[in-house]
């Protein structure tokens, strides 16, 4: 019989390539849940026959067992979580974008300090993303730049006089100034904050104004990727950090409406809510001191005292430029840890004025992820004074680390199937664990600092 011709029957080649790629895409994605399905299984029976192996230690003193049942008790909630969120990742899906019939006005407001060239590419992303021209205005502002940074942001509003409006402060004020003025700026029913170091994709201002359409959300948080990955290992190691945090735990916090971070890097909020909370947001103080870093999530949690929900959108992409070198990365990650303990203190006295089921869900997602510090480095110096005495014990903690972290990679290869990120996400595990554990006690005890720690 002669074979059919696909043309023949009014389908095109390139249809089929598509059906193939999406069949194939399919097979890829459900060997993946396989796998995170047995991970799951594996990483329940070895915490119970870790704990059934404590528990059987004949030298365990009272105090001990003491001790261990509190331990008991967090890992299978910690289990209990990691289910959770698989299940509601699998079923995340992001929010219909705008079209261009329904797309609202919007301000997208670029806060700029000490970035040179990298701030026109930020603005140019902007001016050509698919968006109606006429509901979209930009505004850019120089905070007090020491390089020349005003000269591109100037020859951008002489390039786009209709669409860039610049701002220059004669000194530097701080990120969270520069955003204000922008705020009171704006004309635009949504506001957008696009970080400068960072480029937006065509098609991501259509996609992070989509949620907007229900009028409970305040603020949408978009999906942050990493510009710079030929820059070397940090970067790379960032970027399948960036994808694991903004691809699943933010997906997960959306699904009841409580992301808790809107990260500057690509954010939306509704103007008339940012305008009700800015007087506070930019007089902020935290134990007596002005609060400077972390403008973001301390923003989002105003707006959750509003009462108002914080979403992911997923198809709303950034690509922003991260550290390079292991000094600037760990300033990065010190500055974002400072913030964490300051707006965990104060999201607690918020979540209560969540809906009942985001209530719960909150409360029990932040008890039990932040018991892990005291937990966790409690453990680390068990750990090292193991080790002191059982050399022997630490072999099998890197193989402990590498079998729980290849369950952490399988996250990340349903997001993108690239084996290179396979390989640097089981890096970026053993790097933090020997070369980052020191930052969050840091950050603790240096909350009150001011510094910003970025240039």
């Amino acid at each position: 019989m002669e074979s059919l011709n696909p043309d023949s029957l009014g389908v095109s080649v390139a249809h089929v390539r598509r059906l193939t790629a999406l069949s194939s895409r399919r097979r890829w994605l459900w060997a993946v849940y396989a796998l995170m399905v047995c991970g799951l299984v594996a990483y329940v029976y070895a915490n119970l026959q870790a704990i059934e192996a404590m528990v059987a230690e004949a030298k365990i003193d009272a105090w001990s067992r003491f001790l261990l049942y509190p331990f008991i008790v967090w890992s299978a909630a910690v289990v209990a979580l990691m289910g959770f969120r698989t299940v509601v990742w699998f079923r995340y899906r992001p929010f219909r974008s705008s079209t261009f019939d329904s797309a609202p006005s919007v301000t997208v407001i670029i806060p700029a300090y000490n970035e040179g060239k990298m701030v026109l590419k930020s603005i140019e992303s902007v001016v050509a993303a698919r968006y109606p021209a006429d509901k979209l205005e930009i505004v850019v502002v120089d905070d007090g730049s020491k390089d020349d940074t005003w000269q591109y942001i100037r020859r951008a509003a002489e390039r786009y006089p209709e669409r860039v409006t610049a701002l220059q402060f004669p000194k530097n004020r701080g990120k969270r100034a520069a955003l204000a003025a922008g705020f009171e700026r704006a004309r635009g029913e949504i506001v957008v904050t696009l970080d400068s170091d960072s480029v937006i994709d065509p098609d991501a201002l259509l996609a992070i104004t989509g949620p907007f359409r229900d009028p409970r959300v305040g603020a949408v948080a978009g999906k942050v990727s990493v510009y710079n990955t030929d820059e070397g290992h940090i970067p790379r190691m960032l970027h399948v950090r960036f994808i694991l945090t903004f691809d699943v735990l933010r997906a997960v916090e959306s699904s009841y409406g409580t992301v808790y971070c809107t990260p500057g890097a690509l954010s939306a909020y509704r103007l008339s809510s940012v305008r009700r909370v800015l007087p506070k947001w930019i007089n902020q103080s935290f134990l007596g001191s002005r609060c400077t870093y972390g403008e973001d999530r301390a923003l989002t949690n105003y707006l959750l005292d509003e009462g108002l929900d914080t979403v992911y959108q997923g198809s709303a992409i950034v690509y922003t430029v991260v550290p390079a070198t292991y000094s600037k990365m760990c300033r990065m990650f010190l500055r974002w840890n400072r913030s964490y303990v300051r707006e965990e203190i104060r999201f607690m006295g918020i979540v209560w004025k969540r809906r009942p089921a985001a209530r719960v869900i909150a409360l029990l997602d932040r008890l039990i992820t932040n018991l892990k510090y005291p937990i966790g480095y409690s453990g680390l110096v068990v750990l090292v004074l193991t080790i002191l005495t059982m050399p022997w014990t630490l072999p099998r903690f890197f193989i402990v680390t590498f079998l729980v972290t290849i369950f952490n990679s399988l996250y990340y290869l349903r997001s993108e199937q690239s084996a290179r990120g396979f390989l640097y996400s089981i890096a970026f595990s053993y790097f933090s664990t020997f070369a980052m554990w020191w930052i969050m006690p840091y950050a603790f005890f240096t909350v009150r600092s001011r510094s910003w720690l970025t240039r």
